[in-house]
């Protein structure tokens, strides 16, 4: 039986009115037209200005196609934020460091005296295209690994506005890394702290870290810093390990009296907040509790907070420029670094009026063929608020999973699963019964996040091989009872058990033989890895739309192609803008990617990694899968990621002929949501 629409009571009425949602332009004229990014349309109740936002949380293109008219500006407003910085595997490892961050000059709530970017000005001639790159965030460390620092995050960008990725967090007895935002210095005899990009100035794109325990020889870390604030020092004694610095509010992509579609949670409770520092671990007896991101009483901003103890800190926010947080431990050793947060994008500027009146809240909210869409890109609340029962359809997309790394080729990880119920995308797999007026108006919506890619430390031993991770279940749950899970992506293999591909929404594929399965009306199997030489072809990881496809004795094979959202969503103004453009990373930008009935593909499984170079390099599944590492490709052989919010995999390792050499695979790209009811 397929899945049913949902039915929503709310007995609150539209507390904003229909002249709440539209807006009008009492001198005349028409705002600039654009293409490029997920849109969020929306009305500021202060001023009464009718904002429309384009949100890139991945590589693309802004194309202005028409400019303004009458009194509306030809000026855009913007954020930019750099991704994040990854942290060190040792227990003294600093915070990461937050990305940089750069908004148009006096945008209203960021102090004047820091963050400011240019003004853009868009051009009387029109087509206007302009270059958007989102910075991913830094890995951490490899488990073990206490000599190789781990990676800074990576810059973003906004036609001439540019942003520093974030610091990475030292690893011991060293200073962070600079960047956006500089990495917390390590534990052990104390070094400079890590500057931040154009501190101290107005167009700082952050704040220092902090210093580690310079008293101790085996002493604690300091935080990421932030860019509303430095990381914090370690000074001892102290039972609390240094915290990261604070991020800052950006409140750019909906109405302020509303959750944030983008950002995080900070200080006060409030939404949209980005580029929190990443907090240390801890190791007893010099701290024994762990340091929050973002600031004391966080996790704030995106930044990630020290790791409990005996384990990694959390990866920064994706999405949120967050640093990552630093591991804690009891002894010399952890379980490896963190991950920082990838960076973001934000353009917005004004519109004369809305062209419906939104029924309901949460998520970047859009009009388009007679339908309201909200768009999730990250966890938030559909909140009803039109007086009525509401009837919806709902596409649910969980995190990819990450590529393997092997001595052979690695396996590419699997996509998300996607489960929705709109007839003909995906078999049955949930059904939602219909929800009276009576009933509680609002579902709780968790959007996965995708899986780190297999690392391990180079140079290393023979036979070092590590999977993936899996990614994250992306969750509606509410009353009627609503319970909807989109089941995570399986990671991608890292040659044979216990490093073997995982089972998931779409499974891994394998690397040694083996591959993962898929759920049955999510996805499909990865495919398998071939054990025969010279190249040892790894599976590429399963899609959506389609199995991955098996290695050979001399490629890997190519991710599995994911599915195409229904027209309802194919609003050609989000439309990925790079659709002839080949890098991998340049395919995203908007709603899904191209594929072969057109564009809006999500879910692809990552390519399949091979053993030794010369061999082609295996292409992701359509949707956003990663292609696999090879020569010519990204530094080291690593996998490509599965690109963000389309819940695909990451690309496997390229194999290598040096046997203590392993290239690790990309990660998984994060998981959406998407509701739409029509707007009459």
């Amino acid at each position: 039986m397929g899945i049913r629409s949902t039915r929503i009571g709310a007995p609150f009425a539209d507390v904003f009115g229909r002249s709440r949602n539209q807006g009008t332009n009492p001198g005349g004229g028409s705002g600039l037209v654009a293409t490029g990014g997920v849109i969020s349309d929306y009305t500021d109740p202060g001023p009464g200005t009718v904002y429309r936002a384009h949100i890139f949380t991945s590589t693309g293109t802004f194309d202005v196609t028409t400019a303004a008219t009458g009194s509306l500006p030809n000026n855009v407003e913007y954020l930019v934020v750099g991704g994040g910085g990854g942290t060190g595997a040792r227990w003294h490892a600093g915070g990461g460091g937050a990305g940089g961050l750069l908004v148009s000059p006096g945008f209203p709530g960021v102090p004047t005296s820091q963050n400011q970017g240019a003004t853009i000005t868009v051009p009387a001639t029109v087509p206007a295209p302009y270059s958007v790159t989102v910075g991913a965030g830094g890995a951490g460390a490899a488990p073990g690994d206490n000599i190789n620092p781990p990676a800074g995050g990576s810059p973003s960008s906004f036609g001439p506005v540019s942003v520093n990725g974030g610091g990475y967090g030292a690893t011991y007895a060293t200073s962070g890394g600079p960047g956006g935002s500089g990495g917390g210095g390590g534990g052990g005899p104390q070094s400079p702290n890590a500057p931040a990009t154009n501190y101290p100035g107005p167009t700082q794109q952050g704040f220092p870290g902090g210093y580690g325990d310079g008293n101790n020889p085996a002493g604690v870390g300091g935080g990421g810093g932030g860019a509303g604030g430095a990381g914090q020092n370690f000074v001892p004694p102290n039972s609390q390990a240094s915290h990261g610095g604070l991020g800052l509010q950006v409140l750019i992509a909906g109405p302020p009296a509303n959750p944030q579609p983008v950002g995080a949670p900070g200080p006060g409770g409030g939404t949209g907040w980005f580029a929190g520092g990443g907090g240390a671990g801890f190791h007893p007896p010099e701290a024994s509790v762990k340091g929050e991101g973002g600031g004391p009483g966080g996790p704030y901003a995106g930044g990630g907070p020290g790791g409990p103890a005996g384990n990694v800190g959390v990866n920064g926010t994706y999405s949120t420029g967050g640093g990552g947080g630093g591991p804690s431990a009891t002894s010399g050793t952890s379980s490896g670094g963190s991950n920082g947060g990838s960076g973001i994008v934000v353009v917005r500027y004004q519109i004369g009026q809305l062209t419906a009146a939104a029924k309901a809240t949460g998520g970047a909210i859009s009009y388009y063929g007679g339908k309201t869409i909200h768009t999730f890109t990250s966890s938030g609340t559909f909140t009803n608020t039109s007086g009525s029962s509401l009837t919806v359809d709902y596409i649910a997309v969980a995190g990819g999973g990450g590529g393997g790394q092997s001595h052979a080729g690695a396996g590419g990880g699997g996509a998300g699963g996607v489960v929705s119920n709109i007839s003909g995308l995906m078999p049955a797999t949930t059904s939602i019964p219909a929800i009276g007026t009576g009933a509680p108006n609002a579902i709780t919506i968790t959007v996965g996040s995708g899986g780190a890619g297999g690392r391990g430390i180079t140079p290393l031993s023979p036979n070092f091989d590590i999977k993936g991770d899996n990614g994250t279940s992306t969750t509606l749950s509410g009353p009627g009872p609503v319970s909807v899970t989109a089941t995570y992506g399986g990671a991608g293999g890292g040659w044979s058990y216990p490093n073997g591909a995982q089972p998931g929404g779409s499974g891994g594929g394998g690397s040694g033989g083996n591959s993962g399965t898929g759920t049955s009306g999510q996805g499909n199997s990865g495919g398998g890895g071939n054990t025969t030489s010279p190249q040892y072809g790894a599976g590429g990881g399963g899609g959506a739309g389609g199995a991955g496809n098996n290695g050979t004795p001399t490629t890997g094979g190519a991710g599995g192609v994911g599915v195409q959202v229904p027209s309802t969503f194919q609003n050609p103004a989000v439309a990925p803008s790079n659709t002839s453009d080949p890098s991998p990373n340049q395919r995203g930008g908007g709603l899904g990617t191209p594929g072969p009935g057109g564009s809006f593909y999500l879910a692809g499984g990552g390519g399949g990694g091979v053993y030794l170079p010369g061999a082609p390099t295996a292409s992701g599944g359509a949707g956003g899968g990663g292609p696999a590492g090879g020569p010519g490709g990204l530094p080291n052989g690593q996998g490509y990621a599965g690109i963000q919010n389309t819940g695909s995999g990451g690309g496997g390792g390229w194999g290598n002929t040096n046997a203590t050499t392993r290239n690790p695979g990309g990660n998984g790209g994060s998981g959406i949501v998407l509701i739409a009811y029509p707007s009459t």
